[in-house]
Parts: structure tokens; C-alpha cells; sequence
């Protein structure tokens, strides 16, 4: 299906407006977290070295039909084509390592380094995982087939002679990690469900995890000692954005009237805006931009022609707003987690000055 210059026009210039929102939600997001120590938590980090990669997936996505009109073998035409086939697909994978980091911490309770200590494997396997096959999709020339990447109406990616490396190395294994995602979110709420339950804390932002492998010890020899200096155990840990995990128990002082040793699990306490809410919202976001094309897609599989104007025009503007969304969200939940601690510093100095009064 051909298009009048005039709907290529309204393409572009949607496309165009979704690329600069992009920009801007990716300089947010870096400028963020580099001016501000609030924005330090590993799920952050991850959304800081993703903000790159959706600043590359931004440009491309700003040069629109300048690409396809560029001619397929352009090098404005081959650059896009390789940046849509490298980014889209690392911001997927970031949303993974995300996903990946909150089972981490609610299933085998992983502290802030623990996760760091993961970073660098993580940007070494997305960019190896998403670099390499858009690297060598530039050096493909079929005789009749021509270049893999080639004019696609709105901009420049696999061209549809080349559908099956399309679904291969494209749409099959985006949708195939959006689905491991998801089955890893559902794990994750349920056990956050069981956890809230358990430990009566749905009216705080933190959840309490119990992790049976370490334990403190306290000395008792009845079951009324145990009734006494039980409640007095208050485990405290948090996971704030700026400092490392830090696990502490107050413990009442020492008695010999209790010789006999008793074992309390350890707890610790995780946000649940920034391991649960945040990844989950990421994902949604992730997940909305990729519903359009994929419609796309499997329209001209099924129909062998380019999708009308409404589909193209969608495709081209949810396409593009990547950064955008991850930028809003990034701003928005981590604002919210900055006004409730600082709520909650002035509380506890409100009541500190009253018990010194």
C-alpha cells in the first residue's frame, strides 16, 4: 500500500515530536541521577545505563522517512536500520535485568551489592547479545533480495525480503523475554502477597523479608522469657537509593537468668516502590510500546502489504517514546519515595526534639 506524501509528512512529524519527548525523558533521567544521590538504588542504575540506549534508539528514530528516502543502500538508511535493530531490543533486555534484580532481592535476598556486582555483566551481555547481529545485518546483500536493512514506509529496519531474520532475531525473542518477565512479575507478586501478609505491613512502602539463612541469637530458658523479650526484637534494614544495605537488631542486654539460646530469623525490610513498583511500571511502559508494531508485523505477514496509515501513524509515535516513558516514570515514583522519606525524617526529628523537650 503506497502513501500520499502527505500522510508520510504526518509520519514523520509524529515521530519526530515522540523522538525529542525521548531525548528529553533520557537527559532527565541521566541528569537526575547524576545530580542527585536520591537516585542511586540498583533499579535506578539500570535505568540510568538503559537511558543511553534509548538516547541511540531516539536519534534513530528522529531521522523517521528521512531514512527509506535516503535510498536502502544509504549509510542514513543502513545506520538506522542497524540502531532500531539494537536498541529496541536492549531495552527489552534492560527491562529483564530489572525484573531480574527484584526476583533477586525478594527470592534469594540480595543486597545493594550484590546487585552492583551484576552491572557489569549485564551491560556486557545486552550490548553483546543486541550489538552483534545488528553488526553483521550490515554487511548482508542478498542478489535479488538486497540489503537486509531497507525502506520500511516510516523508517529504515529488516526489510520485509527478509522477513523470517525479521521474526528470528527480532520479534521472537523480544516477546519471548516479555513473557519471561512476566511469568517473573507474577512470582514476585504473589510472594510479595504472601510476605505483606504475613508481616501485617501493607500501610508502609517497605516489605519485610525473612531470610532463613542467617539468624541472631538470644538467650532465654522459658517460655515466658521468650514471651517477654520476643516483642523487644525489632529487625531493622533498609534499602535506600544512596547507601548500602545495612541489616541491624536491637537486642535487649544480656541476662544470665536466660542461659538457653534461642534463634529469630533475620529480617529485611525492601522498598516496594522502587523493587516492585518501578520495574513493574518500566515493563507496562515497555510493553505498550511494542503491542503497535507487533500488530504491524503480523498484519503485512498475514496480508504481504504495508499497514494503513492509522497503524503506521501509531506504530511511528508509540515507537519513539521509549525515553519518554522511562523518564516520566523514573521522575515521577522516585519523587514520591523522596517525599515519603524526608516525611518520615521530619517526623522522627519532630520526635526526638519532644522527647528532649
Amino acid at each position: 500500500m503506497s502513501h500520499s506524501p502527505e500522510e508520510l509528512k504526518g509520519i514523520a512529524i509524529a515521530g519526530r515530536v515522540s523522538s525529542v519527548l525521548s531525548i528529553l525523558g533520557s537527559f532527565t533521567i541521566i541528569g537526575a541521577f547524576s545530580l542527585s544521590r536520591h537516585f542511586r538504588s540498583p533499579i535506578h542504575r539500570i535505568i540510568f545505563f538503559n537511558a543511553f540506549y534509548n538516547l541511540f534508539d531516539s536519534v534513530a528514530t528522529m531521522i523517521s522517512t528521512s531514512g527509506p528516502a535516503a535510498g536502502d543502500s544509504s549509510s542514513l538508511c543502513q545506520f538506522q536500520g542497524f540502531a532500531l535493530q539494537m536498541f529496541p531490543v536492549a531495552d527489552v533486555l534492560w527491562t529483564f535485568a530489572m525484573a531480574l534484580d527484584t526476583y533477586l532481592v525478594v527470592f534469594h535476598h540480595f543486597d545493594t551489592q550484590s546487585l552492583r556486582k551484576l552491572e557489569v555483566k549485564y551491560i556486557a551481555v545486552i550490548t553483546t547479545f543486541s550489538f552483534i547481529p545488528a553488526f553483521i545485518f550490515l554487511f548482508i546483500h542478498g542478489h535479488e533480495k538486497g540489503p537486509i536493512y531497507g525502506d520500511e514506509t516510516i523508517w529504515c529496519s529488516i526489510a520485509r525480503n527478509w522477513m523470517m531474520l525479521r521474526i528470528i532475531f527480532y520479534y521472537a525473542p523480544v516477546w519471548l523475554i516479555i513473557v519471561i518477565v512476566l511469568i517473573l512479575y507474577c512470582l514476585i507478586g504473589i510472594e510479595i502477597t504472601r510476605v505483606r501478609d504475613e508481616f501485617k505491613l501493607s500501610e508502609n512502602d517497605r516489605i519485610a523479608l525473612t531470610s532463613g539463612n542467617s539468624t541472631s541469637s538470644v538467650t532465654m530458658t522459658t517460655m515466658e522469657a521468650n514471651a517477654q523479650i520476643k516483642p523487644d526484637l525489632t529487625p531493622e534494614s533498609t534499602i535506600t537509593s544512596d547507601t548500602i544495605e545495612r541489616d541491624t537488631f536491637q537486642r535487649p542486654p544480656a541476662s544470665n537468668k536466660f542461659p538457653a539460646t534461642y534463634q529469630t530469623p533475620k529480617q529485611r525490610r525492601v522498598s516496594l516502590r522502587q523493587y516492585v513498583i518501578m520495574p513493574s511500571l518500566f515493563f507496562l511502559a515497555m510493553l505498550a510500546t511494542w503491542i503497535a508494531p507487533t500488530i504491524n508485523r503480523i498484519a503485512e505477514f498475514v496480508h504481504h502489504r504495508h499497514g494503513n496509515y492509522s497503524l503506521l501513524l501509531s506504530v511511528s509515535t508509540l515507537g519513539s517514546l521509549r525515553g519518554f516513558w522511562n523518564g516520566v516514570i523514573f521522575i515521577t515514583i522516585g519523587m514520591k519515595g523522596w517525599k515519603r522519606r524526608a516525611s518520615g525524617r521530619r517526623m522522627a526529628l519532630r520526635q526526638t526534639r519532644n522527647d528532649h523537650g
